[in-house]
C-alpha cells in the first residue's frame, strides 16, 4: 500500500495547479489530506472518482478554515468523521477509514500563534493522545498521518538555536510527541528509514525559505508498532509544489 499525506493548503487552490495530474502520477492507494479549506460542496469529488478514488471529507464549520479529507482506492468499510470532542471536530481535525486489517487517520493538529491558541493546541495534544490510546486496543493496526504542527527533533528543523522558543519547536510540544510515539507504541515512518538532516515537509514563503532548504519537518505518518515488518519505505516527496507543504509518502506490505 502506497498512502500518502497531504497538507494542501486548500484544496481548490491545489486543484488549479494540476493537483489532479500529479496525483495521477504519484498513484497512491490512499491520500491523506489536510486543511482542505473547503466544504464537500466545493471540492471536486467527481474528479477523484474518474482516477479510481472514493473520497471523504471533514470539513470546520468556519468557512475556508482547516478540514481533513482520505481519498483511497479501496473503498473502507466505515468512515469516522472526527472524534467526539466538539471544539476540535467543528475545526475539522480528524477523519478516519477503517479497512479490513488497518485503519488510516487523517488529523490536522492546531498551530498557536498566540498563548491561547497554544493552549488550545496542547489540549488537543494531550486528548488526542489519550484518543489514540483506547483506539489502538480496538484497531491495533493504526496509520496516523497528517500535518502534526510540531518538530520532534533538531534535526528536523532548520534552526534548531534560534528557533528554540517558536510554537512548532517548544519543548513542550516536542516533549508530547515523545510521549505520543512512546505510549501509543508507533513508529514515525520517515526517521525509521531515514536518520538524515535537511529533509522538511513544510517551507515559509518567505525569504525563499523553499529555495534555501530553510524548512521545517511537520508532516508525519505514523504507524502501530505491529506494523513496523511491513515497512518497506518512507521518503518526503518535496518535487511537489501545490502548497507551503510537501508530501511524505510511506510504502506498506499489506
Amino acid at each position: 500500500m502506497r498512502l500518502i499525506t497531504y497538507n494542501v493548503n486548500g484544496i481548490r487552490a491545489a486543484f488549479t495547479k494540476d493537483f489532479l495530474g500529479w496525483l495521477k502520477s504519484a498513484d497512491p492507494d490512499v491520500i491523506c489530506i489536510q486543511e482542505s479549506k473547503a466544504g464537500n460542496d466545493q471540492i471536486d469529488i467527481d474528479s477523484l472518482e474518474k482516477l479510481g478514488y472514493h473520497s471523504y471529507w471533514h470539513s470546520a464549520v468556519r468557512k475556508g478554515y482547516s478540514g481533513v479529507g482520505i481519498a483511497s482506492k479501496i473503498k473502507p468499510n466505515h468512515v469516522e468523521y472526527g472524534c467526539g470532542i466538539e471544539s476540535y471536530d467543528n475545526e475539522g481535525r480528524i477523519i478516519r477509514a477503517d479497512f479490513e486489517e488497518y485503519s488510516v487517520m487523517s488529523v490536522y493538529v492546531p498551530s498557536a500563534s498566540n498563548t491561547e491558541r497554544l493552549d488550545f493546541k496542547m489540549q488537543f495534544c494531550h486528548d488526542f493522545l489519550d484518543y489514540i490510546k483506547e483506539l489502538k486496543k480496538s484497531i491495533p493496526n493504526l496509520i496516523i498521518s497528517g500535518d502534526f504542527n510540531i518538530c520532534h527533533q533538531a534535526i528536523d528543523i532548520h534552526d534548531p538555536v534560534r528557533l528554540k522558543n517558536v510554537s512548532g519547536f517548544l519543548p513542550m510540544e516536542r516533549e508530547w510527541m515523545t510521549s505520543f510515539i512512546e505510549e501509543c507504541e508507533l513508529i514515525d515512518s520517515f526517521r525509521f528509514f531515514n536518520d538524515q538532516p535537511d529533509h522538511y515537509t513544510w517551507w515559509s514563503y518567505r525569504q525563499n525559505a523553499r529555495g534555501k532548504n530553510k524548512g521545517w519537518r511537520l508532516d508525519y505518518n505514523f504507524t502501530s508498532y505491529t506494523l513496523k515488518d511491513r515497512l518497506s519505505r518512507a521518503v518526503i516527496l518535496k518535487e511537489a509544489v501545490h502548497s507551503d507543504h510537501c508530501p511524505a509518502l510511506v510504502e506498506i506490505d499489506l
